[in-house]
This record gives structure tokens, C-alpha cells and sequence, in this order.
């Protein structure tokens, strides 16, 4: 199985055609005010209209509410959905049923402990991305470039996804050691907050690709 690439907080045209040039399976359009990759539903909605038949788009949300999942779901169209925040089980089965569409879950991570909260989503979620646990003063959930111990994953369940600090020069470990057949990255691939490099993005996803390829030789 090949390791699935996403780009998470993609803002502009020319970014979403250097992901989907470089080979991306999903590009992540982020609805979170906070967060300097935030968009607005009409750019988001371009945005997605460009991706669709080339690469799958993920509208990633922190615990949302109603009127945010149907005004995303029904401007937007994207092809998955991304809950970000302390969404409970119940809650990501709810959003799931409403907006009918695929549901990543991801769960924070710090240490091996957190990884067993995944199984509460089993039947759930479509597919859960482990990412890393933001530090208490941090203003965003995820997007902090700092990644866990990848090693805490021995006891995940696969398959799974990995996100959290993950950048072109450490890609290659994380996928042999993990063996994550989804990898997300965001501010690893940005020359500064919200701005993505089209150098770093291709050098990212041939880096993950590489790294499967000597796995599968070894």
C-alpha cells in the first residue's frame, strides 16, 4: 500500500497546483479563525472546485458546530472531513451522519497512553491521524511543527495517519519507524506561518514516497 501524502493548509492556487503536480493524495483547507492558514468558504470553495478529479480536498474544523459543518459541506463540497478538536465519539458520529461525508479524527498524542483513546472512534471515524498534543499555551490544536515520540505507536492499531512536526528531512523516519500509511504535514513545508513552499512540498511527498520504497526492499 502506498503512504498517502496530505498537505494540510493549502491557501492558494498556486500552492494546491504545486501539490497536485507533486503527487498529493489530499490537500487540507482549514476553517479555524485562529489559525493563519484559515480561509474564507467562497476561497475555500475555489479552491476545491480546482482539486476535484485531481487530488482529494479535507476541510479540516476544530470542534465545529452545526451551521459550520452544513455551510462547509454544501459551499464547499469537499470530499472528506477533518475534526481537529475534543469532538467526542458521539459528536464525530453525528457530524458524520449530517454532513455524509468521510470523517478523520485526530487524536493528540503525547504519550503512549493517548494513543488508546483512538479506540473509541473504532466504527466511527473513517480513518485516525495521530498528531502531536499542543502545549497548553499554544493558540492552535495542531500546525505547531513540533513533533511526539513516534515510538509511542508500536500499540496503534493500523492503518492510521501521523501529523504533527513532521518536515522533507525527517519524513524518511517517521514513515519507516511508524509505517503510517497516511502522512499530514503543514508548517513543515512553510517558509513562515500560512505560507507553503512549492521546493519543500515536492521534496516532502518524494521523501515520504522514498522512504516506503527502501521499506518495502529492506
Amino acid at each position: 500500500m502506498t503512504v498517502k501524502v496530505k498537505i494540510c493548509g493549502v491557501r492558494t492556487p498556486a500552492i494546491l497546483e504545486a501539490a497536485a503536480a507533486a503527487g498529493a493524495d489530499f490537500v487540507g483547507l482549514v476553517f479555524f479563525a485562529k489559525s493563519p492558514r484559515n480561509l474564507r468558504l467562497q476561497e475555500a470553495a475555489g479552491l476545491a472546485e480546482a482539486a476535484r478529479g485531481r487530488v482529494a480536498t479535507v476541510a479540516v474544523m476544530v470542534d465545529p458546530d452545526d451551521g459550520l459543518i452544513d455551510q462547509v459541506a454544501g459551499t464547499v463540497r469537499p470530499d472528506l472531513l477533518q475534526l481537529h478538536g475534543h469532538e467526542s465519539p458521539e459528536r464525530v458520529a453525528a457530524i458524520k451522519a449530517r454532513a455524509k461525508l468521510p470523517v478523520i479524527k485526530a487524536i493528540s498524542v503525547a504519550a503512549a497512553t493517548d494513543v488508546a483513546d483512538a479506540s473509541a472512534y473504532a466504527g466511527i471515524a473513517d480513518q485516525i491521524l495521530f498528531d502531536a498534543k499542543a502545549t497548553q499555551d499554544a493558540a492552535l490544536p495542531g500546525g505547531n511543527g513540533v513533533p511526539f515520540d513516534w515510538r509511542v505507536l508500536a500499540t496503534a492499531r493500523p492503518p492510521f495517519g501521523l501529523s504533527g512536526g513532521l518536515n522533507p528531512e525527517n519524513i524518511g523516519e517517521a514513515v519507516r519507524l511508524t509505517g503510517a500509511a497516511l502522512v499530514d504535514v503543514s508548517s513543515g513545508v512553510e517558509t513562515e506561518p500560512g505560507v507553503k513552499d512549492e521546493a519543500l512540498i515536492k521534496h516532502f511527498i518524494q521523501a515520504a514516497r522514498a522512504a516506503q520504497q527502501q521499506a518495502k526492499a529492506s
